[in-house]
């Protein structure tokens, strides 16, 4: 429950008695998004509670504050009472932080605590935004980023995909045969697909779709945007495969409404949290293997698994189609990008490129650059 403070603003436009009833009809202008108000619900109650243990409201925010809260947002303190484990919303073992928030995390919810304020100026309830005042604001407050780093290098993409694929030793249980088969299934549909997480949780056997010979994969996705992606060979393979594991047909029927994935007993869907935690336990397992495997040798790649979390797939998805030579008007309609210069972040040519002719600018004369076909160039 959002945290109540203060009564009813007499310049209100809107029927609020305190300001989690306020924030509570921002909120509602995301009904149709859920995940999205979800994400916002999350930033606005951490700023509440934040402001509630100083015995504080909305309006009480000032410019002052924000750099207090960002720093915040980047340790929370006492981690006690603020950092804790997935948990429902009405467990006493709940916190608002799984930890502290890295500079992009807290950039974002700047970003979304920004436009909650700017609907509250509107509406009425606050007097003013401080988040104007920022003198850095284009820094703090811009949403773009460069380009993407959070994403696994294709040896390394290889190496997992080969360690997910390995024969399973005899007299393993049907259970860890179908655990197996599942995690397969789930790291190569978010690799061809480039699947958000909620929506893998949310896709449905009949969301794969025949037409004029070709399949399609339709999805629901970010601001309730529909979309289709082109479904490739391999995916289909692999959806063959896990209906096999299910006791299903090959291909799904336009009727078929079961869970896309699914817990152990075959039938019920894997929600959110689930999904998340079975990818981050699948990183953990696989840096594991890897050190126990190859030992220092591998330490930043076995860093980088235990780095990864479940989105560093999409990033990993996208990014190597755009090293595949994919068009970006097709790697955009993947992304379900609105804006091109969004999913250009995801194109590492121009950086190939500056690295391969900066190596011309040596200590000597003697600098080697490589062109384009590999052969040496002596500059």
């Amino acid at each position: 429950m959002l945290p109540a403070v203060a009564g009813r603003r007499p310049a209100a436009h809107i029927q609020a008695g305190n300001d989690a009833e306020a924030v509570a009809r921002w909120l509602a202008e995301y009904r149709a998004s859920p995940r999205t108000r979800a994400a916002y619900r999350r930033e606005a109650e951490r700023l509440l509670l934040w402001l509630a243990v100083q015995g504080r409201g909305l309006g009480d925010l000032r410019r002052d504050d924000l750099d207090a809260f960002e720093t915040f947002l980047a340790d929370p303190r006492p981690v006690a009472e603020w950092v804790g484990p997935s948990r429902p919303r009405h467990s006493p073992d709940w916190r608002p932080f799984r930890g502290p928030l890295s500079p992009a995390s807290r950039r974002q919810s700047l970003v979304i605590l920004q436009g909650l304020f700017a609907w509250l100026v509107e509406a009425g309830w606050v007097a003013h935004n401080p988040f104007r005042l920022m003198r850095d604001k284009r820094r703090r407050l811009d949403n773009r980023q460069g380009g993407i780093e959070r994403y696994l290098e294709k040896p390394l993409w290889d190496w997992l995909w080969g360690w997910l694929s390995r024969p399973r030793e005899e007299g393993v249980s049907p259970r860890r045969c179908f655990e197996a088969e599942r995690r397969r299934f789930v790291f190569g549909f978010a690799y061809l697909l480039a699947p958000r997480i909620g929506e893998m949780a949310a896709a449905r056997m009949g969301d794969f779709v025949r037409r004029e010979g070709r399949w399609w994969w339709r999805v629901i996705g970010k601001g309730d945007k529909a979309a289709r992606i082109p479904v490739p060979p391999d995916m289909l393979v692999l959806l063959e495969a896990w209906r096999a594991a299910l006791g299903l047909p090959p291909h799904p029927g336009p009727d078929d409404d079961g869970p896309l994935l699914r817990a152990l007993d075959g039938r019920r869907g894997l929600g959110d949290n689930r999904l998340y935690r079975l990818i981050r336990e699948t990183f953990r397992d696989a840096a594991a293997t890897l050190e126990r495997e190859r030992g220092e040798g591998a330490r930043a790649e076995v860093l980088r698994l235990r780095r990864a979390t479940p989105h560093w797939l999409r990033h990993t998805a996208l990014t190597h189609q755009a090293q595949a030579g994919v068009e970006l008007r097709y790697l955009a309609g993947t992304a379900r990008h609105a804006r091109l210069d969004t999913t250009a972040r995801y194109l590492h040519a121009e950086d190939e490129e500056w690295h391969r002719q900066q190596s011309a600018h040596g200590l000597t004369s003697c600098a080697v650059v490589s062109d384009r076909d590999g052969d040496p160039d002596t500059l």
